[in-house]
Formats: structure tokens, sequence, C-alpha cells
């Protein structure tokens, strides 16, 4: 699905750009709308999985809403239509987002959820890094016709949705009973204060990295060719790919918040080099920085919800963090937008740099330490 997913994404701003005249506030605004309905609805959909006990078939339906909308992108005539499809994918994202998670945290031994985590994130980005060279490759083959690009880009979708179909099975725990409803008070109650200050941490962390969006648009603004502009992805994913495993597995034995300290501070590095960039070879090396920042800290972050989550309410758990995150990236995408448009990318960036800042200075303040993970029941 990330194959599909990345190889429409990494030509979607330009498409919107180029061929239909939209301005960089408009594609910021689209990014932050899409991305935090897909959180939203992660609520729904975990809760929704807890208290039928079961995540596929949830997952699955997710998984075939944003295979289907992948159709509608070459039909596109105008910015609204767009926009009504990008929501249309990310709502099928979140459809199937914290189910999944929360169907990764059920099939995996506790100690080894990061190294679980971070090998999800890996295989994600191996998709995420495959899309773009796709769409590169495509354009060159299809001289520059993005159009045609975008209709090649369902076939993976599909195949995706063949595979959660045939090959992904539930653990034999979570097909039970259906249990009461997991969105009362009662059992928001129950989610600790450590699950909590991961969720802020969550969200500041967000905050402080907008859409990758605006990653493309650099490239593209500093001269790099239309149809070399994928590269910026593909340099992003390699570095996330080979640095998720190592850093989910270094979350088992307890090194978290050094690694989410660290991530932050290589997003600052990251910001730095895009806000000064003058040739694609700098924003080449921030997309890297970038890549390394995630590959520290969501794997990490996964892991801690999962743990800090009762076992009953994990889609629930997800399913906030992810509410929690998606409003901060809707408030980093708008205000990334608007700088642009206002001040241009420099500010863009270094206002970037600024909220990694400040979240490193906060995190290190607080001196978040681990917690065994609270076992509760029904």
């Amino acid at each position: 699905m990330d194959l599909a997913s990345e190889s429409v994404h990494s030509l979607l701003p330009i498409f919107l750009v180029s061929v239909l005249h939209a301005n960089i506030a408009t594609i910021g605004l689209i990014e932050g709308v899409a991305e935090s309905l897909a959180s939203i609805t992660k609520i729904f959909s975990g809760a929704l999985s807890d208290r039928l006990g079961k995540r596929k078939p949830i997952a699955l339906f997710g998984y075939g809403l944003a295979a289907a909308t992948k159709f509608v992108f070459p039909l596109a005539t105008s910015v609204g239509m767009v926009a009504a499809a990008q929501s249309l994918d990310r709502f099928g994202k979140g459809i199937r987002g914290a189910p999944r998670d929360a169907l990764v945290a059920d099939l995996t031994p506790a100690n080894q959820r990061g190294a679980a985590f971070g090998l999800r994130q890996s295989l994600d980005s191996a998709g995420s890094l495959c899309g773009p060279a796709l769409a590169m490759g495509l354009m060159w083959l299809l001289h520059d016709d993005v159009r045609a690009v975008l209709w090649i880009a369902p076939i993976p979708a599909l195949a995706a949705v063949l595979a959660m179909l045939v090959w992904v099975k539930e653990p034999a725990a979570s097909t039970g009973a259906v249990r009461k409803n997991p969105l009362t008070l009662t059992n928001l109650h129950r989610f600790s204060r450590q699950y909590w200050v991961i969720v802020v941490l969550g969200s500041v962390f967000t905050l402080a990295r907008f859409s990758e969006a605006f990653l493309i648009l650099r490239a593209q603004d500093v001269g790099l060719r239309i149809g070399f502009v994928p590269l910026v992805l593909v340099v992003l994913n390699i570095v996330y790919m080979l640095g998720a495993y190592p850093a989910g597995t270094a979350s088992d034995q307890g090194h978290h918040r050094w690694l989410l300290a660290s991530g932050l501070g290589v997003l600052v590095a990251a910001d730095a080099v895009l806000a000064t960039s003058t040739s694609p070879l700098a924003v080449m090396a921030g997309a890297g920085l970038w890549g390394l920042h995630m590959a520290l800290t969501q794997g990490t972050l996964s892991k801690l919800v999962a743990d800090a989550a009762p076992e009953d309410l994990r889609g629930t758990a997800f399913g906030f963090f992810s509410l929690a995150t998606g409003i901060s990236t809707f408030f980093a995408s708008l205000i990334a937008g608007a700088l642009w448009s206002g001040l241009g990318p420099t500010a863009t960036f270094l206002a970037g740099a600024g909220f990694a800042g400040t979240a490193a200075i906060g995190l290190l303040a607080y001196g978040y330490k681990e917690n065994k993970p609270k076992i509760s029941t029904p």
C-alpha cells in the first residue's frame, strides 16, 4: 500500500501546482485536512476493533477504500476533486491504522514490541522507497506525463488488499465475545498518566514535523527537474528503512528518552539544512536527516503507546494517540503553507527547527522515564 500511496504522493504536489495551478497555501490546507481526517477516524476504528475483539475486518475495509480511491487522482480536473480524493484516501488510512497497530501489538511479545514496530516501519519505508522510485522511472518512460503515471498507482494497492485478505490472520486471543463500548469515561480513566504523557509527546513531535509534500516542493524550488523530484522521498525512505528496525530494538532495551531526544536533534539539523539549501544535493541531505528523525522516533512512540495501554483498549489507545497527532499535523501543515506563501521556504523550515528545538528542551526538562506497562482487566 505504501508503494501505491507514495508513487501518488511524490507527484501530487507537482500535479497540483503544475497542472491544476494550486498555490502552496492550498496544498498545505489539503495535506492538513486529509491527515487530520485520517487521525480522527482512527479513534472510532480503534474503539470498534476493541469492542468487536477483531482487528482484521476493519483494517481490510480501510485498505480497500484507500485502493479504490487511488483511481480518482488521474481523473481529477480541479483542486477540489484532488482534495476530496486525498481526504477519502486518508480516511481509508485512518480506518486501518489503529486496528493494524493494535494487531501488531496483539501478535507480539511485550519485550519485542519495539522491534516489531520498527520492522513494520522499515517495511513501510521499503514501500515508500519503491513508490517514488517507481514514479520517477515511469515519469521518464512516459515523458513526464503525470496523469499516466497516476493511472498505474492503484495496481500495487489492489495487491495489498489481496495480501491482507489471504495471509493476515487474527490471533486467537482477539476472537471472542463482543465487548462493551470502549469510549466511556470509565474506560478513559483506565488510561494511565504515563499514556497521556506519551500522547502529548507525540503531538509536540508532530507539530515540529509538517507534511513531506514541502520537501518535494523544496526540491523543485532549488531547481531539481520535475521527473527527478520523487528522488527526495527515495533518499528519505532509504534512511528510514535502514534505521527503523535498529531503533525499535534499542527501544526494547529501554533507551526511549535518548532515542526521542536524538530524533528531535536530527530534525532541527534537517530543517536547518533545508532552510539554507541552494542545490538539489543539499535538499537530499536534508531529506536523509528527516528520514533518520522518523526512524528514531516513530517506532519508539508506537511501542510506548502499546506498553502503556490496557490490553483490551489497545485499539482505542492508538486511536486517541492518532487524534492528537492528527490535530498537530493539521496545524503544522497549515502553518508551513502560510509561511511558505508569505515569507518563503526558508521561514517555513526555520519555524520547523524552532518547534523541534522547543520540543527537545521540553522532553529533557520533563525527564521522561520508562514505566512498566500497566496490566488492566475489563
